[in-house]
């Protein structure tokens, strides 16, 4: 793996995190709702890669999967945030993401060694550790949005692997979600309520951690397998619970500490290893 990859792989993981820290703070201390978060955060992610393609005068690419993945994530997200936790929220989100990831990644003949398969092993025990004991049970329907809004966010980033301008990709994705997320704002336009700090979080959320940050994934993705991509996921709850103890006051404790250590250590065994492709397993088996 390239300096590169490894480079714009943390940079996006920054971003995802930034997103969670944005989304909680607009839901948990503002009164702006939902749908309107979720519209204007689409919107502004929208017209900043636009503005960026001009920039350099290209043109949008994207597709039609590609911006109903992106919108399934981002409505799914906020709704479930709305009654979920921000620890069970994490695990429900980038556990299927993980699932969906990894499935996908062994369907098409990828496997992990040795060291690898003990990173995995070694970042869902810290993650688990850190989010499961003494969690309350999430509401069943926020569950239910978390999980569907981890598997969209599975698909996004598999349909991004093969994109040949990251840039282009994402912007066109925004795009084409903008009418999805408009028809979501008026079908809850009675329980629409518009708050001047929570559209700040979100047009901060659009257009810096989504916008920009999901193009750097697409252009992270070309250098990761699927089992990569998705383990490497599993640092964003750590990175989101590091980064909430620094800016919103949360206690750090001796066992977020050593999760954190697990989780990003399982990581590096996973990306320090190199993919076994479809055709390698099938000649060694």
């Amino acid at each position: 793996m390239t300096a590169r990859t490894l480079l714009l792989t943390a940079l996006a993981m920054l971003a995802f995190a930034g997103n969670s820290l944005l989304c909680r703070l607009a839901l948990r201390d503002t009164a702006i709702d939902a749908a309107s978060f979720t519209g204007m955060r689409i919107l502004a992610g929208a017209l900043t890669l636009w503005l960026l393609l001009r920039m350099r005068q290209g043109r949008a690419a994207g597709n039609w999967y590609g911006a109903v993945a992106l919108f399934v994530y981002a409505a799914g997200f906020s709704f479930a945030y709305l009654q979920l936790d921000a620890g069970v929220g994490a695990l429900l989100l980038f556990g299927a993401v993980q699932l969906g990831m990894l499935l996908y990644g062994l369907w098409h003949g990828e496997r992990l060694g040795r060291w690898a398969s003990l990173g995995l092993l070694l970042a869902l025990a810290g993650l688990a550790a850190l989010l499961l004991p003494g969690a309350d049970a999430p509401a069943p329907g926020a569950a239910a949005l978390m999980l569907l809004a981890g598997l969209a966010w599975a698909a996004y980033s598999l349909l991004g692997r093969g994109g040949a301008d990251p840039l282009a990709t994402t912007a066109g994705n925004f795009i084409r979600a903008i009418p999805l997320a408009l028809l979501l704002s008026l079908f809850l336009l009675a329980r629409s309520q518009p708050d001047p700090l929570g559209l700040v979080y979100a047009l901060l959320s659009g257009a810096l951690t989504s916008g920009l940050g999901y193009a750097i994934w697409y252009s992270a993705l070309r250098g990761l397998g699927a089992l990569q991509a998705a383990t490497v996921q599993l640092s964003v709850p750590i990175l989101a619970a590091l980064a909430g103890t620094l800016l919103l006051g949360e206690a750090l404790s001796l066992r977020l500490g050593l999760a954190a250590l697990a989780v990003l250590g399982g990581i590096a065994l996973v990306l320090g290893t190199e993919r076994r492709p479809a055709a390698l397993v099938s000649r060694r088996a």
